[in-house]
């Protein structure tokens, strides 16, 4: 095909069929959190997808201020698609408009730098052993069987918050966790390099023998688009659905049942549909409390906290209000992001509520131990 001068026309910058399955019909408006923010229709999904047509059909340039500021504003939680009728996969408009968006020089430098951290194999395996995060040499390990799982450490957790891993063995006795894995992708494919993401992906599904299991809901959302739903499983999904791993006894704080409350991870939740199965184990082990926003972003969002974290902390600051007025003794997270978002925000408010993983509190209660401060 070819354009009015006979010359051919450019590549499409977004999938045009999944662009044109938006009706504006404006569902989404309730459900995304920038929108409730500033009351902006270019700050909603609606709104933001009629700006990736104005940048599809050449009527606003990559540079303009406007498609600048929304591709970056976005926190990319897609909220939006379960609410959605006409089913828009935003998630993936968006990693196309950033890989569009974002091209060269005009990549948030910090988010430029993280990626590149993110991969450097060999400085996660060293930084992760002397964090002690474990793993099993597979080279060594008897031949895999099928139906035998394999845990990611994932990076930037794996230095961060090593317990976790540790935690996921003790649930599930028999997952291997090779110590050369490197990073999924997630990170790339959330700012504007979704060929590194996929990539990545792969090579994380060669590393990892039998079904991935991830600690980590971005993770686990990335890896299902790229490798199938069937390759991955997310920890709590497995936990509550498999009953041989279901761990025993409950958690309990100064003799009594404790109250613990959840914070979605909102790919996990929007992106792969899983958001009963922590609720699940968190009620068979204490009391549990649900948050009026549990299913609503934290502010996180991979590396928009750090990208823009005026508007993340705002999120934030409501987010620990609630979790204060609802007199819990935890909040569990499902992502590594999440837990580091809410323990810098209780740590501010100098609040007595602690932030855990949800696989540490499966494993304390496990053991029917008091949790470690």
């Amino acid at each position: 095909m070819t354009d009015r001068t006979g010359g051919p026309l450019p590549k499409p910058v977004l999938d045009p069929d999944l662009l044109s399955r938006c009706i504006s019909c404006g569902f989404c408006l309730p459900a995304c959190p920038t929108y409730a923010e500033t009351g902006d229709e270019a700050s909603s999904p609606r709104g933001r997808i009629n700006l990736m047509r104005a940048l599809q059909n050449g009527d606003l340039e990559p540079d303009d201020p406007t498609l600048k500021e929304q591709s970056s504003q976005c926190l990319g939680c897609r909220a939006c698609e379960p609410v959605c009728p006409a089913g828009v996969e935003y998630g993936q408009l968006l990693e196309q408009w950033r890989d569009h968006q974002w091209r060269g020089r005009r990549m948030p430098v910090l988010a430029r730098v993280l990626m590149l951290v993110a991969g450097r194999r060999g400085l996660f395996r060293l930084l992760g052993r002397l964090r002690g995060t474990p793993s099993t040499n597979v080279a060594a390990a008897p031949a895999i069987a099928p139906g035998e799982a394999s845990l990611m450490l994932g990076c930037f957790e794996r230095v961060l918050f090593p317990r976790v891993s540790r935690a996921a063995l003790a649930l599930v006795p028999g997952l291997t966790a090779p110590a050369s894995q490197g990073c999924c992708g997630a990170l790339h494919a959330h700012n504007g390099d979704t060929a590194t993401g996929e990539r990545l992906a792969h090579r994380t599904g060669q590393d990892l023998p039998g079904t991935i299991v991830t600690t980590s809901g971005g993770c686990a959302a990335h890896l299902a688009s790229v490798l199938g739903k069937v390759r991955v499983r997310e920890l709590s999904d497995l936990l509550a659905t498999d009953s041989p791993y279901l761990p025993l006894g409950e958690l309990r704080v100064d003799g009594r049942r404790a109250r613990v409350a959840l914070q979605d991870s909102c790919h996990l939740r929007n992106g792969l549909g899983v958001w009963t199965a922590p609720r699940d184990l968190l009620a068979r082990t204490a009391d549990y409390v649900e948050l009026p926003s549990a299913g609503s972003c934290c502010g996180a969002a991979g590396t928009y906290s750090l990208l823009r974290p005026r508007e993340s902390r705002r999120i934030l600051t409501a987010k620990i209000d609630e979790i204060e007025a609802a007199h819990v003794d935890f909040v569990a997270a499902v992502n590594p992001g999440c837990l580091r978002q809410l323990r810098s925000g209780l740590r501010r408010r100098r609040s007595r509520v602690k932030a855990v993983h949800l696989a540490e509190l499966l494993a304390m209660a496990a053991e029917n131990r008091p949790p470690a401060t």
